[in-house]
């Protein structure tokens, strides 16, 4: 492996998710060991039915011409960099915490988590690599 990439997702706001795909897609493709830990509002992104993202206030007004920029220069939907990294062996867990805090299941959530862990176990996977925090 080329090293560890862990990423720690706990914001709920649209702009968040774009460089999560970008950042686990690269690293993922570099050979990197990427292990994704979600947590807070950013669980509501990953759930099988899930709900609208917003923008943060002082950027809603540059979200159309963001959603436009990206379908007209092919960028993937932040899933679908993330479905990416995933084949390329990236893991994403929900945090159990937040998951009991909030309600929600395993069967809640879409294909992209693969299990739902605690802290002290996602910081045991993380351990020896460098960690993001978005």
């Amino acid at each position: 492996m080329a090293g560890k990439l862990s990423i720690i997702m706990f914001s709920g706001t649209a702009d968040k998710f774009i460089p999560l795909g970008v950042l686990s897609q690269a690293a993922a493709a570099m050979g990197m060991e990427v292990n994704i830990f979600v947590t807070g509002f950013a669980l509501l992104g990953f759930l099988k039915q899930p709900r609208p993202l917003p923008f943060p206030k002082e950027f809603e007004s540059m979200a159309q011409a963001l959603e436009e920029g990206m379908k007209n220069n092919n960028v993937a939907a932040w899933s679908d960099m993330v479905r990416q990294a995933k084949a390329l062996g990236a893991h994403v867990y929900a945090c159990s915490m937040m998951c009991g805090v909030m309600g929600l299941k395993k069967e809640d959530f879409s294909d992209l988590v693969d299990d739902i862990v605690g802290a002290a176990t996602f910081l045991q996977k993380s351990e020896g690599g460098q960690t993001l925090f978005i």
